[in-house]
């Protein structure tokens, strides 16, 4: 009988282990290497990190979306859009241009609300920040990423992937509209 125990812990320590390294290699092993500027172009060019983006207020919080160039003129600035299906398109980030003619842009917290979940940031009873949804984020697909110089005709463009939330995107961003961080409300 302690013969028969000790196999079955055993058993179950090699299914442990299996499913262990199952969700190590999902979300680790399948992780994107950042994109990097290929130094080698002259002319202007952009990049985005992460390659892709989720819908949900949850993930794309604290998602650091950062975009980099080069090729642009030193003490010029660029903003940079999303242009994408059923005609959209959303100003996500502006950047000074370097005395390298590279810039560095990452996306605020509230460009992330109010230009891609299509939101808005308020206060709750506490004085604490909720985001507040008044209608659908834009939508999945693939974007072009345009940066257009401000002072002169340079412009440059990459893409970014939006997919819509995973199914633990949506749990957390339920247990945000219960805990009052996240609100829906109609549009006025």
């Amino acid at each position: 009988m302690f013969g028969q125990q000790k196999v079955g812990i055993y058993r179950l320590k090699i299914v442990a282990c299996l499913i262990l390294s199952g969700w190590v290699f999902l979300f680790c092993a399948c992780a994107n290497t950042p994109r990097t500027l290929d130094r080698s172009i002259p002319g202007p060019q952009v990049i985005v990190n992460p390659e892709f983006i989720r819908l949900s207020v949850s993930r794309l919080i604290k998602t650091n979306i950062v975009f980099e160039g080069s090729g642009f003129k030193p003490g010029d600035s660029v903003f940079i859009s999303l242009i994408g299906p059923k005609e959209v398109k959303a100003i996500v980030a502006e950047a000074p241009i370097q005395p390298d003619g590279t810039f560095r842009a990452p996306v605020a917290t509230l460009s992330k609300v109010m230009e891609i979940l299509r939101g808005d940031v308020g206060f709750d009873e506490k004085f604490q920040n909720v985001v507040i949804i008044y209608r659908s984020p834009i939508p999945e697909g693939v974007y072009t990423v345009k940066v257009t110089s401000m002072l002169s005709d340079r412009t440059a463009d990459s893409n970014l992937t939006v997919k819509g939330p995973s199914l633990v995107d949506r749990l957390k961003d339920w247990i945000g509209s219960l805990t009052g961080k996240i609100q829906h409300k109609e549009a006025k």
